[in-house]
């Protein structure tokens, strides 16, 4: 899917600069498509490169969280609801523990641990799958889950947002987190209708009720607020919330006697390894979204749209962002991409630039997901595992744009 997205931006682009060159006479428009590679060539390492210190950062307190036992308590803490949820599987099964830790790993951003955890989550759930070559019902909510589950710590958006200028890059910690979660519960409930899922199981209840309880209660909160006060107060609760969890992690090394200094260096060598990594993925996206760009293509697709929600009369600012929620349940490079080309081009704090790191951070890469778990099995009938995590994802992006527009617009 990558691949043809990605072939799609650079056909479409010379298909629109040929229209453009014999039927507009715009004889610059191959010279401006060539100036958008090479300068947006420079940009993806300069961005790249300049990522390093702060993955580092974080990838070496999130190392921290990881040897001080916090994923292990989250695992001990989720096991209940997952034995309500997936019935087929029995209690204290090794896919358990998989699941559990795979959606914690999601839940701190922990993107490298938590796909070999997701992939030996689908394999432990494939020894019950009584239809190898058919997704079964626990392969499916899993999944369905892990492409909704809420993040509590989007460490990668906080760092492009500080690389791309933004004046708070957690200021869209709050909204993120009230978008996912909506994201979470409508992949939920699609599922448990699917399935015949009791969500009024007790236990079930009470975990779901818990976790609404306090997303309300965070709603409330702001929804009382007047709109500068509300972002003041939401960047000072996220990096409360931020650094209190950086403590705890700490705090959670000191009582079990782990060297935290030694724990954050190596998570820190990881986030060398991890800026440098990614330099050829964000080149060939940025390259080919520039290219897209510069020939005029996506402003064309861009236009139309918003003739077509002013004819409807509303505020058509969330169309600069729509390019990264169309990408997003197909790739996650590709998004991150748009993300930051939107960032770049509009400002890391401009409506768009935030909206664009808040659908960023609201859903996971659904398709990306499904080829990866489900080919790890041999998995070839999915049943109703994209359409499900497909709707995750449509309310996922609807919340995002709604809660960008209460607390940014």
């Amino acid at each position: 899917m990558l691949n043809i997205i990605w072939i799609f931006f650079f056909l479409s682009a010379f298909m629109t600069a040929v229209i453009k060159l014999i039927v507009m006479g715009d004889y610059q428009i191959f010279e401006r498509i060539m100036s958008s590679m090479f300068e947006l060539s420079k940009t993806a390492f300069e961005i790249s490169l300049g990522l390093t210190g702060v993955l580092s950062l974080w990838l070496g307190i999130m190392r921290i969280g990881e040897r001080s036992g916090f994923i292990l308590l989250l695992t001990r803490g989720l096991t209940p609801l997952f034995t309500r949820l997936m019935p087929e599987v029995p209690k204290n099964h090794p896919a358990l523990g998989a699941m559990v830790m795979n959606i914690a790993a999601n839940m701190l951003g922990l993107d490298n641990a938590a796909t070999p955890l997701g992939i030996k989550a689908m394999k432990e759930l494939q020894t019950l799958n009584p239809t190898p070559n058919s997704a079964s019902n626990a392969q499916i909510l899993f999944l369905v889950i892990n492409t909704s589950a809420v993040t509590l710590f989007p460490v990668t958006i906080f760092t492009y947002r500080a690389q791309l200028g933004a004046a708070n890059p957690t200021d869209v910690f709050i909204p993120i987190l009230i978008a996912t979660y909506f994201s979470t519960v409508a992949g939920l409930i699609t599922v448990a209708a699917v399935q015949k899922i009791n969500l009024f199981d007790r236990v079930v209840a009470l975990y779901l009720g818990g976790f609404s309880i306090l997303i309300a209660t965070v709603v409330g909160y702001f929804y009382r607020l007047p709109k500068e006060q509300m972002l003041e107060q939401s960047a000072l609760i996220s990096n409360i919330i931020l650094f209190t969890l950086v403590i705890v992690f700490i705090c959670g090394a000191i009582y079990r006697r782990i060297d935290a200094y030694e724990a954050f260096i190596e998570g820190a060598k990881e986030g060398f390894q991890t800026a440098i990594g990614i330099i050829p993925y964000l080149v060939a996206m940025l390259v080919g979204i520039g290219v897209f760009r510069a020939s005029g293509a996506l402003d064309l697709i861009a236009e139309g749209v918003r003739a077509l929600v002013k004819m409807l009369s509303w505020d058509d600012r969330f169309i600069d962002a729509l390019p990264t929620a169309l990408i997003k349940p197909f790739s996650g490079s590709g998004a991150r991409a748009m993300m930051i080309d939107t960032m770049q081009t509009l400002g890391a704090d401009s409506f768009a630039g935030r909206l664009a790191a808040i659908v960023q951070g609201s859903t996971e890469t659904t398709f990306y997901v499904l080829a990866v778990y489900f080919g790890a099995v041999g998995i070839k009938n999915i049943r109703h595992a994209a359409a499900c995590g497909i709707i995750a994802d449509f309310f996922g992006i609807l919340a995002a744009i709604l809660i960008t527009y209460w607390f940014f617009g």
